[in-house]
């Protein structure tokens, strides 16, 4: 499937894009965003890019050649490091955040991230580092693995699909995503309708094997010191966990700290750094017939107060 981002229309609203700003999409992709972003920009408009997967940076140096984008390897979790290296920090007017898997990274059965085709158990973002989803399963014991799926999947059949996996490999390892994708089914004791057995247990093994949620508690709480006052921090999440993540930030950092009882400003709050900039944005229906992929995204913006 071609990709194809998510809630292009709404993403560039919601940033509220200058001529002369500086942007960073610190989730690259395939570009999608970062392209019509770029288009919007004027000569002295800066546009700078992250991921960490490294087939999405040969896709973005090969998308343009343009002076006015940058972009490098990297995690969003090193977000700072990567825009004090670049000079930017505290005058970023928009940062894009797009989580989740894209659309090349699914359709390549080489990456090991779907069920729906056979391929190495990998499941990595950046498949040169840190072991892959097979090498866990293989060595991991059962509560591990089922503290995994029930953390990062929700996934209420946890400690009977561990249980399968880790009997499973006793008599041949864990190679194939086809391979986890049948012991998962078999360890269901029904199945759901419109949805895989194995759609939890996949979704929370790249979300442990990658750090994602570690990664996006490390960006939030970076972008705070990085936008400049009056830039916009835009969130498209794909899993309730990361959304929830995203809600909890942005409210505490949109209601700060309530002042002591006995002050006579009881009334007004101290800390808040971010104002909530409209609410939760989901794709309509029109967008869903053509990418039904973005039928759980949610996308959430705040902009920084000063």
């Amino acid at each position: 499937m071609k990709h194809i981002p998510v809630m292009l229309d709404e993403v560039l609203d919601a940033l509220a894009i200058r001529t002369d700003g500086i942007y960073v999409d610190a989730t690259f992709g395939r570009g999608g965003h970062a392209e019509a972003i770029l288009q919007r920009l004027g000569k002295a408009g800066r546009l700078y890019a992250i991921d960490q997967d490294p087939e999405a940076v040969i896709a973005a140096k090969a998308m343009t050649e343009d002076q006015r984008f940058s972009v490098r390897q990297d995690s969003f979790a090193r977000l700072r490091q990567c825009c004090e290296e670049w000079g930017i920090s505290g005058r970023i007017s928009g940062l894009l955040l797009d989580l989740g898997v894209s659309s090349p990274q699914l359709d390549n059965p080489e990456r090991g991230f779907s069920f729906m085709q056979d391929g190495p158990l990998d499941m990595r973002m950046n498949f040169n580092a840190g072991p892959s989803a097979g090498d866990w399963l293989n060595r991991a014991d059962e509560a591990e693995i089922a503290d995994v799926l029930w953390r990062f999947g929700e996934e209420r059949h946890s400690r009977r699909i561990a249980r399968q996996i880790v009997g499973t490999r006793v008599q041949k390892p864990l190679a194939s995503t086809r391979q986890l994708a049948d012991i998962v089914e078999a360890a269901y004791p029904r199945a759901e309708r419109h949805k895989h057995p194995a759609t939890r247990s996949f979704q929370a093994i790249r979300i442990f094997i990658n750090r994602e949620l570690e990664a996006l508690q490390a960006a939030l709480e970076q972008s705070i010191s990085l936008l400049a006052p009056g830039g916009r921090l835009a969130v498209i999440s794909f899993h309730s966990l990361e959304d929830r993540m995203v809600k909890r930030f942005m409210r505490d950092q949109a209601s700060g700290q309530e002042m002591p009882r006995h002050l006579p400003v009881r009334q007004s709050r101290h800390g808040q750094t971010m104002r909530l900039v409209g609410k939760a944005v989901k794709a309509d229906e029109e967008e869903l017939r053509g990418n039904p992929r973005a039928r759980s995204a949610v996308l959430r913006v705040a902009e920084k107060l000063h």
